[in-house]
């Protein structure tokens, strides 16, 4: 039992140090300032227009989570060590390719499409193998720790970026995080495992308890015929979409008062983002996770209804904002896969997260096109401040009534179709 518990550990880093190489995807604001200096001055580098500067960022992290749907299949599968290895290659090769074209075409191809689906099948494996190793009372931390390294991955690679860029230029800095990264995520792809066969986790009673609620293992067909999966989801896409619409641009947003010293804002960003996955994840452990969707969304209404009166010089109050954005935002990533787990249980995860997790490709490729569309059109965010908020709202009011299926009003899976007659009923211990 010592050495399967050391094992979820060990597990549990190896997946957070995946996510920590595969965060270069929060760096996106620092390769637009650079390619934006160079639409500006006309050096003939990028020829793009300013409103598709956010477009191979938005296709990534459309690319990424339908991506996260096949990935997760694989992963619950067949194995997800195999899975991360996928993930790494078609990392590295996307930021590779980028490193030889300054083409908006390829950029989408290599960023956004390529580097999506590497994403994709590396998240997909690092957080199911971890989870599973620890009881049900732990799962929010878990989750937290795990997905905490993405959020944090801006914290070295902001400022290497900037560094790389200055030295080397954009394209050869490229070159040198695809190489690093592939290798990087495909060796610690080698620490991922599943539990044996009937592993009970340490802390989980294994004798049955009559009065225990019931854990269904909904299928991905089950779980899409029930509503707490689309509450979740628009709450996901609303939550999601509004964080990334801030992290892809909060470089441009810092520069005129902050000069070369931008990359700050998006380190502290970060450590917002992943502080917030951690906290999120143990809170929500004890207060559930409808009750603090619902602090966070509203939080991060108020918050970003703050940059409005923002003005880019005000230094402490945009780093103030960005870092509490960026702590909100992150709630978001360990809160959706926890409640995933609880309500549809954990044969099927992978590919189930998958399917709510296209919620946030979706809120990351609308929220920031638009945004920017916003800015192009306007000279001004403000419009997509308000829009961002107003939707976060409405998803903090979907949390008061989000429930897992089977609970008090939810009786019954949507459309009135009955309950899940093949789904696998266990009793939670």
């Amino acid at each position: 039992m010592q050495n399967q518990k050391n094992l979820g550990w060990r597990v549990t880093f190896a997946g957070l140090g995946i996510n920590l190489a595969l965060g270069i995807l929060y760096t996106w604001s620092i390769f637009k300032m650079a390619i934006k200096d160079s639409i500006v001055a006309k050096d003939g580098l990028f020829n793009w227009s300013l409103a598709s500067l956010n477009d191979p960022y938005a296709v990534c992290c459309l690319v990424f989570a339908f991506a996260m749907i096949f990935a997760g299949r694989i992963q619950d599968r067949i194995s997800p060590r195999i899975t991360a290895v996928i993930g790494g290659i078609l990392t590295g090769s996307g930021l590779i390719l980028i490193a030889f074209s300054t083409s908006w075409i390829v950029w989408i191809l290599g960023f956004g499409i390529l580097m999506g689906l590497g994403l994709g099948f590396g998240y997909a494996s690092a957080t199911p193998p971890a989870i599973k190793w620890f009881p049900p009372a732990k799962t929010g931390m878990i989750a937290g720790l795990v997905v905490a390294g993405f959020g944090l991955a801006s914290v070295y690679i902001a400022p290497l970026a900037i560094y790389l860029i200055e030295r080397f230029g954009l394209s050869q800095s490229m070159l040198i995080f695809g190489v690093a990264f592939m290798i990087i995520v495909s060796l610690l792809a080698q620490l991922l495992v599943n539990p044996p066969e009937g592993y009970v986790p340490e802390g989980k009673a294994k004798s049955a308890s009559a009065s225990a609620p019931k854990l269904v293992d909904f299928s991905p067909g089950e779980m899409m015929k029930t509503s707490a999966f689309y509450k979740l989801w628009i709450m996901f896409c609303v939550g999601s979409g509004a964080g990334l619409m801030i992290i892809g641009s909060v470089a441009g947003m810092a520069k005129q008062g902050m000069g070369q010293l931008a990359w700050v804002v998006v380190a502290l960003m970060a450590v917002g983002n992943a502080s917030g996955r951690v906290v999120a994840g143990i809170l929500s452990d004890r207060i559930g996770r409808a009750n603090t969707l619902f602090i966070m969304l509203t939080f991060q209404a108020a918050v970003i209804s703050s940059l409005m009166f923002i003005s880019p010089d005000q230094v402490f109050y945009l780093v103030l904002a960005a870092a509490l954005i960026g702590f909100n935002y992150g709630t978001n990533l360990s809160l959706f896969p926890s409640a995933t787990k609880d309500f549809f249980g954990l044969k099927n995860f992978g590919v189930n997260y998958g399917l709510v997790f296209s919620a946030w490709g979706v809120g990351g490729f609308i929220f920031p096109r638009v945004s920017q569309m916003i800015v192009a059109y306007t000279n001004s965010p403000k419009m997509a401040y308000l829009m961002a908020a107003g939707l976060l709202v409405v998803g903090a009011i979907l949390a008061v009534v989000t429930k897992a299926p089977g609970a008090e009003e939810e009786t019954e899976p949507l459309l009135g179709t009955p309950a899940p007659a093949a789904a696998t009923v266990i009793e939670k211990n």
